[in-house]
């Protein structure tokens, strides 16, 4: 066992799902995505999601980040119960706890990387000033410094993506959810990006939850959880 995950077993629950499922109307009747899953994140752990396509690892995914609202079960995310709470009472959770990366980078085109990566703290309330200061903190942090005026056009995949993770960093959150990281990354670039994540995961005590098809990268994580047809192997 990973000595760090060790450590931190006593340091608390920082993310729990009891029971959790997850039902759609279909043509065919009721469609089961996900059933019966219970697990427990402790701060700093770092956790990948694996299994086939349509496992259910992104719809997962969303529940734990409050994206989405379970069928049955419950989550609680830094101590707060998502399932009882509206969409809007949900966002506020994130805005205060959860940072994300998506395989598609979403980064807003109209906006430089210094922008994109201020979007998050302007949002929460910081002074332009302010949030301009940690962004740059943030792009350096992810070797960007020099990239800071260019636009998303401007950057390569690889950039695009450590301009996200400056972006899902600089609010310093508890827990960070990436969904395909490298999906849309050649090898060098991936390999890259994953480095970032498990050292700011490292640095931060962020609690990292990724999903991913890659055994390779999932096996740099404190846990694998393996997911088939919905339920927990």
């Amino acid at each position: 066992m990973n000595k760090r995950f060790e450590q931190n077993i006593g340091d608390g629950i920082v993310l729990e799902t009891k029971n959790l499922g997850k039902q759609v109307s279909s043509p065919e009747g009721r469609l089961t995505i996900l059933d019966d899953v219970t697990i427990q994140v402790t701060a700093g752990e770092s956790i990948a999601l694996v299994g086939p396509s349509g496992a259910g690892k992104t719809t997962l995914l969303a529940l734990l980040a409050g994206l989405d609202r379970p069928t049955t079960g419950s989550v609680r995310l830094c101590g707060e119960d998502l399932t009882s709470m509206d969409e809007d009472g949900r966002a506020q959770v994130r805005g205060r706890h959860v940072g994300f990366v998506f395989q598609s980078f979403h980064l807003v085109s109209s906006l430089t990387a210094l922008e994109n990566v201020m979007l998050p703290l302007e949002l929460a309330g910081d002074s332009s000033s302010g949030a301009a200061a940690r962004a740059k903190e943030a792009l350096v942090s992810v070797g960007l410094e020099r990239r800071t005026t260019h636009y998303p056009k401007q950057l390569s995949g690889g950039e695009k993506q450590r301009v996200a993770i400056a972006r899902a960093f600089v609010s310093g959150p508890s827990i960070l959810f990436a969904d395909e990281p490298t999906g849309n990354l050649d090898t060098a670039s991936g390999d890259r990006v994953t480095d970032l994540l498990f050292s700011m995961n490292e640095q931060s005590n962020t609690t990292l939850v990724l999903v991913t098809h890659d055994r390779e990268l999932a096996k740099r994580c404190d846990r694998i959880i393996e997911l088939d047809a919905g339920r927990m192997l």
